[in-house]
C-alpha cells in the first residue's frame, strides 16, 4: 500500500483534477490512499469569508457565493449531466450546513476556534468527496471516507494534537476491510473525542497524508505539489535553484521549519519513526525524479544541502546589567512566552549573561513585548532589565545538511558572502547538531541573501554580476557591445554570469529585472520610460540585487555627484566620468572611504588613459610601498591627436573640428583644449599617489586666446580658432625651427602640478608619440632614473569600453 497526498495547486481546477486522476491511473494495482486539499484558494476564502461574518460586514455573502459557484461549476465539468443530480444535492447540503454556520458568526459577532474550525473544514470535505465521485463515474475502483473518523484529536480547536493510538487503530481497521482500491481521504480535518471537527494546522494535509501512512505502515508516501521537490532555495527568489534528489529526514525538516513550503514540518514526524520514504514530486510534470527523503544517505556528500528562510520576524531582547548572574532569568523570560502561546522561532545569549535574544512572529509581537514588561515589572521599574527591545520586519536565513557539522569555514564563508552585500546580520545561531546556521537580517535583504548564498554554495563558483548603466552613447553602446560579445568566455573562462539589468540615456531608461537583451536594447530603450536620475537610482536600490555596479558613461557633474548614495548602498560604482574623482578633495576622499565601508568598488581607470592600466598600475606601486617621485605624462589622446595632425598644410581649426568628429574630443572641445581635462587626470595620479591637492592649485599654461576659453558654444569656439589661425601657425613653426614636435605635457613633481604645451626635442619619450596615443613615465624609489613607462590608446570609444569592461572584471575578483 501507498498513500499520495495531492495539493490544494493540483486540485485547484477541472484539468487539474484530471491531471491527478491520470497520475493515479499509473499507479500499480496495489491499494492506494489519496489524500486531497482544498480546491486551490479555497481554504484562503473560508477564513476571509469567516472574518468578514465575524465582524458583522455583509460582504461574507458575496464570498459565500464565490465558493458555492465555485464548488458547483468544478461539478459541472467534472462529473457527466445524468449522474449530477445526486452529487450536487449532497454538496448543496453540506454549503447550506456552512451558511448557517457563517450565518451564526455574523448575528453573534464572534468566531471562535472551534466555529472556525467547523466553517473551514468544508474545503477538503467538499474538495474530496467531488472527487471522490468524479474518480467513480470514470470508472475507478474508488471509495470516499471521511477522515474525521479516522484521525481522532484532542479539542485543541486550530492546531489540534493527534491521538495516535485511538488513531492508528481506526486506520488499521478500515483498511483491514476496504474493499475499494482507492481511498479517497480530506486531508487537514479531524475529530476530537466529542466527534467536534477540528484541523491539524495549515498544511495539515501534509499531516493527514503522514498519519495514516504510519499507522498503516505503508511502502512510501508521495507528497504532490507544483514544483519537482524540495529545492536548493525558492526557486521563486532564486531562479538558479535546483532540486534536490536527496535529503535525510532531518534535513528536510529544517528546509520546512525555515520555510520550505513544500512540506508541513510536521509531516515528517510519523514516518521518520516508521522509517517510511517520502517523495514529493511535481503533478504537472510526474516524470521528474523529484526528492525521496529517507535516513541519511549522503555520506561524505555536500555539506550544505539547502538554503532556506522564514519571513514574518521580529527580534525581542531582553537586556540589562540585573541579568547578569542571576540563575532564573532565562526560566522566566521563556515560561512567559509559553504561558501566551507564542512559539520561539530562534534564541541566542550573549556569554555575559547581559542579553537574551529571540525570533518570534510579527503577528506575536504585541502581546509578547506586553506579557513579558509585566513579568519583569520590577526589575524594569528598578533599572536592573531594561524594558523589550522589539526590531521588526526581520527574516531568518539558513544553511542547512547533514554534513555541515565540524566542516571548517561554513560559518565564515556565510557571513563574509552577506558582508560583502552590505547584508547587515542581526542575529546569529547554530544548534548543538551543527546542521543548521542560522542568520537574522532584514527582510528586505531575503532575496539578495538568498541569491549570494546560493552562488557560492551550488552555482560551481560562478559569480553574478547585475549592471546598471548610464549613458549609451559612443563609449557606452561599445561597451554593451562587448559585454554581449563575451558573455560567454567570461562565463565558461572567467567563471563570471555578466546581466545588464538598466540602461539610460538623457531621454529613456529601461529595465528588465531578469537581464535586458543586448541583441535589441536600442529598441527597448527608445520604448522606455522618460530617463529621471532619482527614479534609476530608486529602481536600483529596489531591486536590492546582490553584486550591483552602477557604470556611469557620462560627463555630466549631477551623476558624478550621486555616486555617494550608490557606495551607501553597496552598489559598486564604474565609471569613465573624471568629474568625481578631480572634485573637491574631501569628495574624493569620501567616495574612497566609503567603497571601503560598504564594500563596494569605485573604480575609475579609464579617468586616466582610456584602456591603459595606468590607475592600476600606480595602485600596486603603491600599495607594494614604492613611492612617487615624479610623474611626467602625455594625456590628452584628442590633443595628441591634434598637435600630431596639425601642420603649416592644414588649419588648426580643421584638425580640431576633425578630432570632434570622430570622438577625440569631449562634446564640448574646450574641455580638452583649454587643458581642463588634462588637469583632471594629473591630479587624479596625484591624488593616487598619496597627495593632497585640488584643482585651483595646478598651474595651467594655455595655448588657447583668452576669448576661446570665453565662449559660450561650439559654434563660438571655432570661429575664435579661424580668428586666431596666425598665432597657431607661429606655435607650429617656432616647434619645428628648432626640431622639435609640439606635446600637451602634464607633470607632478615636489608636491606641485603643472600643465600646458611643450617643445619636445628628438631623443625624448615623448617625441615619437603617435596619434592618440597615451604615455606616462613614473618616476619612483624604485625606478629613479629609467622611469617606468606606460604607452598606447589612450583615447576612443573602443579602448575607453574596454576599461570600463576590465574594471567590470576587476569586481567580479573581488
Amino acid at each position: 500500500m501507498k498513500v499520495l497526498k495531492f495539493g490544494g495547486t493540483s486540485v485547484a481546477n477541472p484539468e487539474n483534477i484530471n491531471q491527478v486522476k491520470a497520475i493515479i491511473q499509473n499507479e500499480a494495482s496495489e491499494k492506494i490512499a489519496v489524500v486531497v486539499s482544498a480546491f486551490g484558494g479555497v481554504t484562503d476564502l473560508l477564513l476571509n469569508t469567516s472574518e468578514y461574518a465575524s465582524n458583522q460586514d455583509l460582504s461574507y455573502k458575496k464570498g459565500f457565493k464565490e465558493i458555492e459557484d465555485r464548488h458547483f461549476e468544478t461539478i459541472r465539468k467534472l462529473i457527466p449531466v445524468k449522474e449530477q443530480s445526486t452529487i450536487l444535492s449532497k454538496v448543496k447540503s453540506d454549503l447550506n450546513t456552512l451558511e448557517t454556520l457563517l450565518e451564526g458568526s455574523f448575528l453573534i459577532g464572534e468566531l471562535t476556534p472551534k466555529l472556525s474550525d467547523k466553517i473551514v473544514s468544508y474545503g477538503e470535505l467538499l474538495s474530496s468527496f467531488i472527487i471522490a465521485e468524479f474518480f467513480k463515474a470514470e470508472g475507478l475502483d474508488a471509495a470516499y471516507k471521511d477522515t474525521r473518523e479516522l484521525i481522532k484529536t484532542d479539542a485543541n480547536f486550530g492546531k489540534a494534537n493527534v491521538q495516535f493510538d485511538t488513531t492508528v487503530h481506526n486506520c488499521n481497521a478500515y483498511f483491514k476491510t476496504a474493499q475499494q482500491r482507492i481511498t479517497i481521504l480530506p486531508g487537514f480535518v479531524s475529530s476530537s473525542g466529542a466527534n467536534d471537527s477540528t484541523t491539524l494546522g495549515r498544511g495539515g494535509s501534509d499531516y493527514t497524508a503522514a498519519i495514516i501512512a504510519a499507522a498503516e505502515k505503508v511502502d512510501i508516501l508521495e507528497i504532490w505539489t507544483d514544483v519537482s521537490g524540495m529545492y536548493t532555495a525558492n526557486p521563486k527568489l532564486v531562479k538558479q535553484a535546483k532540486s534536490v534528489s536527496r535529503l535525510s529526514y532531518e534535513e528536510a525538516m529544517e528546509l520546512s521549519h525555515f520555510g520550505a513550503k513544500v512540506l508541513y514540518p510536521p509531516t515528517i514526524q510519523p514516518v521518520l519513526n516508521e522509517g517510511i520514504p517520502i517523495v514529493i514530486k511535481n503533478t504537472f510534470s510526474p516524470e521528474d525524479e523529484g526528492t525521496q527523503i529517507t535516513k541519511n544517505t549522503n555520506g561524505n556528500g555536500k555539506t550544505v544541502r539547502g538554503i532556506s528562510h522564514v519571513g514574518g520576524i521580529s527580534l525581542l531582547s531582553l537586556e540589562g546589567p540585573g541579568m547578569v548572574g542571576i540563575p532564573g532569568i532565562s526560566k522566566r523570560f521563556f515560561e512567559t512566552l509559553s504561558q501566551e502561546d507564542i512559539s520561539v522561532v530562534l534564541i541566542t545569549q550573549a556569554s555575559s549573561e547581559h542579553s537574551i535574544c529571540v525570533c518570534i512572529s510579527d503577528t506575536d509581537v504585541e502581546k509578547a513585548v506586553n506579557s513579558v514588561n509585566d513579568a519583569f515589572t520590577y526589575e524594569i521599574a528598578s533599572h536592573k532589565i531594561k524594558p523589550v527591545i522589539v526590531e521588526k520586519d526581520l527574516a531568518i536565513v539558513a544553511l542547512v545538511g547533514d554534513n555541515m557539522k565540524s566542516h571548517q569555514g561554513l560559518s565564515g564563508k556565510m557571513f563574509s558572502t552577506l558582508g560583502k552585500n552590505n547584508v547587515n546580520i542581526r542575529a546569529i545561531a547554530q544548534g548543538a547538531s551543527e546542521r543548521n546556521i542560522s542568520a537574522v537580517i532584514l527582510k528586505n535583504d531575503v532575496k539578495k541573501a538568498l541569491n549570494a548564498l546560493h552562488e557560492i554554495f551550488f552555482e560551481e563558483n560562478i559569480k553574478q554580476l547585475n549592471l546598471f548603466v548610464m549613458g549609451v552613447g559612443n563609449v557606452g553602446s561599445k561597451f554593451l557591445d562587448q559585454i554581449k560579445q563575451q558573455r560567454k568566455y567570461l562565463k565558461q573562462e572567467l567563471k563570471l554570469n555578466v546581466r545588464v539589468i538598466g540602461i539610460s540615456n538623457s531621454r529613456t531608461m529601461y529595465f528588465d529585472e531578469d537581464g535586458i537583451s543586448l541583441k535589441d536594447w536600442e529598441s527597448n530603450l527608445a520604448n522606455g520610460k522618460k530617463a529621471d536620475k532619482s527614479l534609476f537610482f530608486d529602481k536600483i536600490r529596489e531591486l536590492n540585487y546582490r553584486n550591483s555596479v552602477f557604470v556611469d558613461n557620462t560627463a555630466s557633474e549631477e551623476v558624478s555627484l550621486s555616486y555617494a548614495k550608490y557606495l551607501k548602498n553597496s552598489i559598486s560604482v564604474v565609471t569613465c566620468n573624471k568629474i568625481a574623482c578631480s572634485s573637491d578633495y574631501t569628495y574624493y576622499k569620501q567616495l574612497k572611504k566609503l567603497a571601503t565601508q560598504y564594500n563596494s568598488p569605485f573604480l575609475f581607470e579609464t579617468n586616466v588613459g582610456a584602456g591603459l592600466p595606468i590607475i592600476d598600475t600606480l595602485k600596486h606601486l603603491i600599495a607594494s610601498g614604492d613611492k612617487v617621485n615624479k610623474i611626467q605624462a602625455v594625456l590628452s589622446g584628442s590633443l595628441n591627436f591634434i598637435f600630431n595632425n596639425f601642420n603649416d598644410s592644414v588649419s588648426f581649426h580643421d584638425i580640431v573640428k576633425q578630432a570632434q568628429e570622430e570622438g577625440y574630443t569631449e562634446p564640448d572641445p574646450t574641455i580638452d583644449l583649454s587643458g581642463v581635462d588634462v588637469m583632471r587626470k594629473i591630479l587624479i595620479l596625484a591624488r593616487e599617489s598619496g597627495h593632497q591637492l585640488d584643482m585651483n592649485e595646478i598651474v595651467s599654461d594655455s595655448f588657447l586666446p583668452e576669448e576661446s576659453l570665453k565662449t559660450n558654444s561650439n559654434d563660438e569656439f571655432f570661429e575664435t580658432l579661424k580668428k586666431n589661425e596666425t598665432e597657431f601657425q607661429k606655435t607650429y613653426k617656432d616647434a619645428k625651427d628648432e626640431n622639435s614636435k609640439l606635446k600637451y605635457v602634464a607633470q607632478f613633481e615636489n608636491g606641485k602640478a603643472k600643465v600646458g604645451l611643450q617643445k619636445i626635442p628628438i631623443g625624448h619619450d615623448f617625441y615619437n608619440l603617435e596619434g592618440s596615443d597615451n604615455i606616462v613615465l613614473f618616476y619612483t624609489e624604485r625606478y629613479p632614473d629609467q622611469p617606468l613607462i606606460i604607452k598606447g590608446a589612450g583615447a576612443g570609444a573602443e579602448v575607453t569600453a574596454s576599461g570600463i569592461f576590465a574594471d567590470i572584471i576587476r569586481i567580479g575578483n573581488f
